[in-house]
């Protein structure tokens, strides 16, 4: 034995955990960051902000599908796709709230909790209307979630929802009294 997880070894509890501990983390950060600083007298410095965030993400889940694609054994897409999933509501989040403090940008967005919530109803297509950006730049922003989401996040999804299959697929032909019954 070589010491290493089989290729299709389950995250143990302890990588749960980890998973948990960085969502609180991200959340911590993202409501305790003072992204008031990146206000209109700094949008160059908030656009390579988003610019470099996002690039680092897709990059990352790109990786994540590669390794899917691959199996790539001891890789924990189930774990790693949905943080960075995560990380990439909270990266346009942010730069929703910062937009927000820019005048003309957004109507109704006023705290980090509209910027979230226009963040999800973006990314689930659903468009309540409440908060809509009216301004050119939180319009490109947008525009950037939307391409995103359908390039990137699908991307993920799918590379996902293919490991969960091929995960209880494996499972499945594992188990004893499992298949067909010859008669």
């Amino acid at each position: 034995m070589s010491g290493e997880p089989p290729a299709h070894e389950p995250p143990s509890l302890r990588l749960w955990l980890a998973a948990g501990a960085c969502v609180i983390a991200m959340l911590l950060a993202y409501f305790l960051l003072p992204l008031h600083r990146l206000g209109p007298d700094r949008t160059a410095l908030a656009v390579v902000l988003l610019v470099a965030a996002l690039s680092v993400l897709a990059l990352l889940l790109l990786r994540q599908i590669h390794a899917v694609l691959l199996e790539r054994p001891g890789a924990h897409p189930g774990v790693v796709i949905p943080l960075l999933m995560c990380l990439s509501v909270l990266v346009f989040s942010a730069a929703y709230f910062v937009l927000a403090h820019y005048p003309g940008e957004f109507s109704g967005l006023v705290t980090r909790v509209d910027a979230l919530y226009f963040t999800l109803v973006t990314l689930a297509t659903v468009g309540y209307g409440d908060i809509t950006p009216t301004g050119q730049g939180a319009r490109v922003v947008t525009m950037l979630q939307i391409l995103y989401n359908f390039v990137i996040l699908t991307a993920a999804a799918t590379a996902l929802t293919r490991r969960i299959r091929s995960r209880i697929g494996t499972r499945g032909n594992a188990r004893p009294g499992r298949g067909r019954r010859h008669r």
